[in-house]
C-alpha cells in the first residue's frame, strides 16, 4: 500500500507499531506493537485481555471469530461459480479453528491468510484481486481498509515464534470477529 495513503488514515506511531510487530523478536516489544495496532483497528482494550494467555478471552475470541465468519460467508451473495469456494472456506475455517484450539499458531499462520483472502474475495469479488484494492478498501470503509493494510503488511511466510504468530493471528481475528 502506498505509504502516503495510509498516512492519511493512521498516525506515524501506528505505522511504526506495524514495523515493530513484523521486525521485533522481543516478546514484550511485539506485544506492545500488537496492542498499538489493535488501537488503530478501533480496539479500546479488549485485545489486551485476549493477548493475555492466562485468561479465557482467547477461547471466546475463537468462538466469536468462527461464528461471525460463518455468518458472513453464508450471508454473502456470490455467483454460482463461487458456491464451491464458499463451501471450501467454511471447511478451512473449521480446520483452522481446530488448529487454534490445539494451540498450534505457527501451523495456523498460513491458513489464516488463505481464509482471509478467500473471505475478502467472496465479499468484494474480483475487485479484491485488483492492484488498487488497498486504496479502494480504505476509501469505501476506512476501518476495513486499515485491517487490510495490516494483513498486507504481514509477511506471508514467516518463521516466527509461537507467541508472535499467536499475536499476529489473534489481532486479525479480533478485527474480523467484531466487523
Amino acid at each position: 500500500m502506498k505509504g502516503d495513503l495510509i498516512e492519511q488514515f493512521l498516525d506515524s506511531a501506528s505505522i511504526q507499531a506495524m514495523t515493530n510487530l513484523v521486525t521485533s523478536n522481543d516478546e514484550k516489544s511485539t506485544l506492545v506493537a500488537a496492542k498499538n495496532i489493535a488501537g488503530s483497528l478501533g480496539d479500546s482494550d479488549g485485545f489486551a485481555k485476549i493477548a493475555d494467555s492466562k485468561t479465557d478471552a482467547e477461547q471466546k475470541l475463537i468462538s466469536s471469530f468462527h461464528n461471525n465468519l460463518v455468518l458472513l460467508i453464508q450471508k454473502t451473495w456470490v455467483e454460482k461459480s463461487d458456491e464451491e469456494l464458499k463451501a471450501q472456506v467454511l471447511y478451512h475455517l473449521e480446520e483452522f479453528c481446530k488448529q487454534l484450539n490445539a494451540r498450534s499458531y505457527t501451523a495456523s499462520y498460513a491458513p489464516f491468510f488463505s481464509i482471509v483472502d478467500d473471505v475478502v474475495y467472496l465479499m468484494f469479488g474480483t475487485q479484491a484481486k485488483s492492484k488498487d484494492f488497498d486504496e479502494y478498501a480504505l476509501r469505501i470503509d476506512p476501518e476495513f481498509g486499515i485491517f487490510w493494510w495490516y494483513m498486507q503488511s504481514l509477511p506471508r511466510e514467516a518463521r516466527w515464534s509461537e507467541s508472535k504468530s499467536r499475536l499476529a493471528i489473534l489481532l486479525g481475528m479480533y478485527f474480523l470477529a467484531n466487523y
